[in-house]
């Protein structure tokens, strides 16, 4: 008995092998190498965060090369992003970078392998604008965690303009339409361009431009200009 459950049957091995030969491109383009935009960044993050920060960065602009190639949905796009940045750990901005609020580029929240609600949000916003989605179909909408009390933020994707939006999260890993997250309560949303005060589960109020909000025109300023800020904290130790 013990050397049978040790054996695959040709009819269980058949799936095992369909699944090799479906990953083999996979394979051949993980072997593709970088831009040098891509080793760029990956040798910024390497001088400023260490070695394993560039592996992290590596990672995802491979993710990146690899999913502009692929001919993915927007669907397959957004588990793809959504899944890739959930890997990183949540900590408070307070204990990574001393400040109450701290709202990092993707670089310096790949670089830390860490950060909050918004730095989840924002890498997976900046990927999927990187990958095609227009930034007219996603929005970072500020809500409230009911289950835990505290405001949070999450990515909304909307497929078309009158479409209940899906959410990408990084308390529930599972992108599910916001109709099935009523422990969400949402309070304003914004993307690069527009800023919307929320009205229960709808599209909002629009209320002028997201250039109003302080943090983001700070972020946006760091990202143009390539400023790197460093944690106090080295989550990698």
């Amino acid at each position: 008995m013990a050397r049978q459950r040790g054996c695959l049957s040709l009819r269980r091995l058949r799936p095992l092998l369909w699944l090799c030969l479906l990953s083999l491109p996979l394979l051949l383009n993980a072997s593709q190498p970088l831009s040098s935009e891509d080793l760029k960044l990956v040798k910024r993050a390497e001088e400023t965060y260490g070695a394993r920060a560039g592996k992290r960065v590596t990672s995802w602009r491979t993710l990146a090369m690899q999913s502009r190639d692929a001919g993915l949905t927007d669907r397959q796009k957004l588990e793809k992003v959504n899944q890739f940045f959930n890997q990183m750990r949540f900590i408070d901005d307070i204990k990574l970078w001393h400040k109450k609020d701290y709202w990092a580029t993707p670089l310096e929240f790949l670089g830390a392998a860490g950060g909050d609600c918004e730095d989840f949000s924002i890498s997976k916003y900046f990927t999927l604008l990187e990958l095609g989605i227009p930034d007219e179909k996603m929005r970072m909408v500020y809500v409230k965690a009911l289950d835990y009390n505290q405001f949070h933020m999450v990515v909304a994707y909307y497929e078309t303009p009158a479409s209940v939006p899906l959410i990408l999260d990084n308390l529930v890993g599972a992108i599910r339409p916001a109709s099935q997250r009523a422990d969400l309560m949402p309070i304003y949303s914004f993307n690069g361009s527009h800023l919307w005060l929320m009205k229960a589960r709808g599209q909002g109020e629009l209320t002028g431009q997201s250039s109003r909000l302080g943090l983001w025109n700070d972020l946006r300023n760091r990202m143009t200009s390539g400023r790197l800020a460093r944690p106090v904290v080295n989550l990698d130790d």
